[in-house]
């Protein structure tokens, strides 16, 4: 982790040296693979959710003025409610499907999820609607420009954080590696990016971080590349880590791993040692993940460090000793985060359709005359099945 030293002008009343620390590291034990499987999985979540929540509270600080919070009473309390608003929409949306799962097999409870599901876009948005309309009539005079301020850092705020954490934990659902994977490879890019900086860095990268280099980023991004073929290949091996949970019960722990997983074997020339080589087929995957983690990503860091030069503060909060807030330690993981859940979607997990769609489109390929004929055979068919003639 890198040492940033901002020297005060000695005309300004505190003519000492500030150390900022910035880097883009994960938060510590976020990636720790400590306990038994099944509580892994479970901490990771709840750890995700502690976490967003003590951003949120940071970043609702920053702008805060307490003299004028004095005079608005429960307008504090109105950002909350609409953190916990938004919370309720992007999970419900995230976790339906794995809810409903989970209580089949209870009448009632699968009733009451089913209708809470159906209708949570709804109750969603009167609670936004209710939020709003408490806003506006908490309106006062000589204080409209902050209020409004306030206003609009909030869904700030809630966009930030929430848009960009949603996928984190969708990630998660689609296998725990998902989610350690990447948090990992900016670990090591930031470890890498201060060692090669460190004992070769010469030439200055970007004025926003004047510790950092060139060298240190050129270093950094090979070892991260080369790093994440590494790790796949590691993380790959175990079972638990690749399993999709499709509810919240345990049967997450035992699941095929599948072609992602599964090891392939390529022959080496004849002057190696070895006369093949195993190569996990996410291992070429990891390759795209390294290369982005380490090119793209800092660059999450550098919008936080500029952000904080322009409000003029040190950190976003104080969470951390010595290292700030966990915004400061999340600057990049969100970043990655994202670009982990599109690239899952759009080449990782295979595309279906259901099958009333695929009926739609044989129908649409038939002509009125085929569709009528289709129509007759389907009705020979199930009278036969009716009487039981085949």
């Amino acid at each position: 982790m890198q040492k940033y030293n901002n020297h005060t002008s000695p005309t300004t009343p505190t003519g000492r040296a500030r150390h900022r620390r910035q880097s883009c590291e994960a938060i510590p034990d976020i990636t720790k693979l400590n306990g038994s499987p099944l509580l892994v999985n479970d901490t990771e979540k709840y750890k995700s959710m502690r976490i967003r929540i003590l951003m949120v509270a940071e970043l609702f600080n920053l702008l805060r003025r307490a003299h004028e919070n004095r005079r608005l009473p429960g307008f504090r309390l109105l950002n909350w409610h609409f953190f916990f608003t938004a919370m309720l929409y992007v999970y419900g949306r995230i976790l339906s499907q794995q809810l409903v799962n989970t209580v089949t097999s209870d009448k009632f409870f699968y009733k009451l999820v089913s209708g809470l599901i159906k209708y949570q876009m709804v109750i969603c948005y009167f609670l936004y609607i209710a939020g709003f309309v408490w806003f506006i009539l908490t309106l006062k005079k000589k204080m409209y420009k902050y209020q409004f301020s306030q206003f609009a850092w909030t869904h700030m705020i809630l966009i930030v954080v929430f848009s960009q954490s949603s996928f984190t934990v969708a990630n998660i659902f689609e296998g725990i590696f998902w989610f350690v994977f990447p948090a990992l490879l900016i670990a090591m890019n930031d470890v890498a990016a201060y060692f090669f900086g460190f004992f070769f860095g010469k030439t200055p990268l970007i004025k926003l971080s004047p510790k950092k280099t060139w060298e240190g980023f050129i270093g950094a991004s090979v070892a991260t590349i080369i790093s994440a073929f590494v790790f796949a290949n590691i993380l790959g091996g175990f079972q638990w880590l690749t399993c999709r949970r499709k509810d919240l019960s345990t049967g997450w722990l035992q699941c095929d791993p599948g072609p992602l997983f599964k090891p392939e074997y390529y022959p080496l020339p004849r002057w190696f040692l070895w006369k093949e080589m195993s190569v996990l087929p996410v291992q070429w995957h990891a390759l795209c993940f390294g290369l982005f983690a380490s090119i793209i990503a800092p660059f999450g860091g550098f919008f936080a460090s500029g952000f904080k030069r322009a409000f003029n503060i040190k950190d976003f909060g104080y969470s951390i000793p010595g290292h700030g807030g966990f915004t400061d330690r999340m600057d990049c993981q969100m970043v990655m985060a994202i670009f982990a859940y599109i690239y899952i979607q759009s080449f990782i997990i295979p595309q279906t359709y259901p099958v009333e769609i695929i009926l739609d489109q044989i129908l649409r390929s038939l002509t009125f005359e085929e569709q009528k004929d289709l129509l007759k055979k389907l009705e020979l068919a199930l009278s036969e099945r009716q009487f039981g003639t085949i």
